[in-house]
Order: structure tokens, then sequence, then C-alpha cells
């Protein structure tokens, strides 16, 4: 089997496996573990200059090739226009992205740099992945270094209307840069449709017809028993007592505006307002790590959060009862598959997302002779694979608040029957199978 080239912006640290790994790398360990690997991107260290040389290490079948990110060229690349001006436009919120020209110019000169030093390392036979908005133009400047591999994208954001996202200054230039790739791979059918259209729109027909939707699954099996063994650890007793056998709503979100937290929190205020039976009698957990702490909506955020916080409990709190607890550091992954499991709410309210793994991973969690009830936006792109969640405007607190009293209120055989109607997809269409779909169609494509 000929070599696979994962690009991404960052490249896993070689030390973390199994419970501590990335996202991406757990998506991709079927791919990993199968064949010879070269995992090619930033090593997460910032300097004074982008390094021109690639430092490598190998662990088994796996390469870890990576370059260092010059404190210039990481401000304009990463915080400026991948993070203050894709990632709101990818997310629907043009409002929200600040552009500079600078920043634009960074982030081409890092994806140029990225391929001038990927290039020479590349053999006739790879096949060539690359991941999300950092690389769009990664591509076409593998092109032009006279890369001829296949190459593949995936996008694992939303991708919005062309209406929008032609509001991005030189949105075409993306646009053009994409048709670079022989499959370009998107989370849903709606993300497929919008990007197929702003291709059209920009004259690149072809492209458009390369590109196809590919759900991307978490490794139900393996997390529903890091659930499992979480139940008699001691970090779960602890939180189970301190419930007090009260129901327990959680949260599981990174720190950022489209992930809907103000209008969630407002959305449980509500709740304590206006079902008053649940009070004293249920506590919300609210896991959300700050990321991106130098950008300045995320630091507003934080603020909005914490009023929240401190409105909620101080309106509803008793001396022995504190409604919502929140952190803003990480969990480990084993310890919030056990809190995921005691819950009787798992509440999921995204503005836009391209998938949301949170929920799939909260399904995998329950037990299924008493599981809880998924809470999810109807702006996840999980929403077609979980047709037992009830589903909410993330925009309206109170319709949050009657999910929610829904949800805790429900009898158990409704309950046990939707989390079945959830459990079919997450259980059958798992990450092994979203790798394996979308190399499938790489892989083939030129073999037509």
């Amino acid at each position: 089997m000929n070599r696979l080239v994962v690009v991404a912006n960052r490249v896993p640290n070689p030390r973390e496996r199994g419970a501590t790994a990335g996202g991406l790398a757990v998506a991709l360990k079927d791919a990993l573990s199968r064949r010879e690997v070269m995992w090619f991107g930033w090593s997460g260290q910032v300097g004074e200059a982008t390094s021109a040389e690639v430092a490598e290490v190998t662990v088994g079948r796996i390469t870890y090739a990576t370059l260092d990110l010059g404190r210039e060229d990481y401000r304009h690349f990463y915080t400026g226009f991948s993070n203050a001006c894709l990632w709101p436009t990818l997310h629907y919120r043009l409002g929200l992205a600040v552009f500079s020209r600078e920043d634009h110019a960074g982030y081409r000169r890092v994806n140029q740099a990225f391929a001038a030093a990927l290039a020479p390392m590349l053999r006739p036979d790879d096949t060539v992945w690359v991941h999300d908005f950092h690389l769009f133009p990664m591509g076409a400047a593998l092109r032009a270094q006279g890369c001829r591999q296949r190459l593949g994208f995936f996008l694992h954001v939303p991708f919005p209307p062309h209406a929008v996202f032609c509001g991005l200054p030189r949105a075409e230039e993306l646009l053009v840069d994409l048709a670079a790739y022989d499959v370009i791979g998107v989370q849903t059918e709606d993300d497929a449709a919008n990007l197929r259209a702003a291709l059209a729109a920009a004259g690149e027909a072809d492209a458009a017809a390369r590109v196809a939707a590919f759900p991307i699954g978490i490794e139900a099996e393996s997390f529903t028993q890091l659930a499992e063994k979480a139940m008699v650890k001691r970090e779960t007793e602890r939180f189970r007592q301190s419930l007090v056998d009260r129901a327990l709503i959680i949260g599981v979100d990174r720190l950022d505006y489209t992930k809907g937290l103000p209008q969630r929190f407002c959305g449980y205020g509500q709740l304590l307002a206006r079902f008053k039976a649940h009070r004293s009698k249920v506590t919300y957990l609210q896991v959300a790590p700050v990321s991106r702490g130098d950008v300045a909506q995320y630091r507003a955020l934080r603020r909005e959060l914490d009023e929240w916080v401190g409105r909620i409990n101080g309106q509803h709190a008793e001396p022995d009862w504190a409604p919502l607890r929140y952190m803003t550091r990480a969990v480990a992954r084993p310890v919030l598959a056990g809190f995921m499991r005691m819950a009787r709410v798992g509440l999921v309210t995204p503005l836009r997302d391209g998938m949301n793994l949170v929920a799939k991973e909260y399904v995998a969690a329950q037990d299924p002779e008493d599981p809880g009830v998924l809470v999810l936006s109807r702006f996840a792109g999980a929403v077609a694979q979980l047709p037992g969640a009830l589903l909410v405007n993330p925009l309206d607190p109170d319709e949050i608040a009657e999910a929610l009293d829904q949800a805790l209120t429900m009898r158990p055989a409704e309950r046990k029957a939707r989390w079945e109607d959830c459990a079919v997809s997450v259980f059958r269409d798992g990450a092994r199978a979203w790798c394996r779909a979308f190399l499938s169609r790489l892989e083939g494509a030129n073999d037509a």
C-alpha cells in the first residue's frame, strides 16, 4: 500500500496516544495503523522566523515532519487570516471577520512555505490528504511545485452559502485554489451544495463536481468503554457524590463564539425561572477550555460567560446548591466520558458547527438500559445522523428551556427509544468508515 501523507495545520505530539490524542489523530487512527504515514505541518512552536528545515521524528510506521512558525507568520497566518477572518466567515458570522492584506499575505506565505518544504519529501505514488481551512491554498501551492500526486482536501468546519462566502475579500482566489484537489470533502450535504455553488460561480465547474459529503464519526465502541471504566474511577465517584442525587446536565465545548454558550446559559436560566420544579434538583456542568485567548473576541466572550455564571448562581443558588458549574480548563477525555455517562441531559447547542462530535460522544457514553437525552442545535452538522435528539434553535432561550424540561421529565421508555434512534448511526458510521470512504474516493480518483 502506498504511503499516506497527512497535511494539517498542527501536527500532534508523537507522545500523545490513545485518550490524550487530538481529535484528528483519533479520527485517522485506522489509516494511521494500516499503512506507512507521514504527518506534515506546524510543530506548534513559534520562533524568530519560520524554519526552512523540516524536523522529523519516526515512531513505528509514522513519521512526524514539522516546521516551526516565525512570530510574524504566526500572527498573520494563524491568529490573523485563519482565525480572525476565515473562521467566522465559514461559520456564517461574516460581521465578525477581520480582514487585512497583511494577514492574507501571511496566510499565503505560510502555505507556500509548507508546500516548498513538503514537495521534495514526496514520493511519486504518495497519497496526500490536506486538512481544513488553514490550508485552502496548499494543493495549488504543491501543484506549482510540480507535484502530481493525488491530492485530497477535507474541510472540518461548515461552508456557508455563496452569498456569505463571497463577502470575504479574495474569496474567489481561495475557490480557485481548491480546484487543485482531486477530491474535496465536507461534512454535510448542505455544505457540499454551498461549496459546489461557490465553485461554479467562480468558474470552477469541474472542481464543483469533485465535492462530496463525508460525515465524520467517532470510535463509538472505544468511547463507550472509556465511559464504562470511568464509572469506577475516583474522580467520577467524587463528582457523583457532589451532585447529591441531582440530575446532571452537561455541556462540553471549546470556549468559542460559534458554540452558542451565552444563549445556552440564558436558556438554562430560563429553565430555572419558568420550570420551578427543577430548582435544587438539577446541576448544569459546562466544560469550556479556553482557546485562542489572544483573539479579542474570545476574551470578550469569556467575560460575558463569567457574567452569566454570576447572574444565574446569584439569582438561583441555595446554600447547598450551585445551579451552574463552569470550568475553563481542559478535563481528561476518560473523565469526561464518565461525566457524560451519568448526565441525564447532553446539551449541545452551537450556532453553527461542521459536525460536532461531542453530540456523538454523549450518545456513545450512555448506558443503553438507562440513557440520557441529547438536546441538540438544529444547526449542528450531526443533526441528520441523530434523529432521536430533541432539536432546538439555539437563538431561542425559551426553546432551550422547554427542551431541557422535556428531557428532564421524559419517561424511561421514550429516553431509551430516542437513544436507540441516535445510536444506530453513531455506532455504524464511525471514524473508520469516514476515513476509508474518503481515501477510497481519493485513491480511485485517477483510476477511472
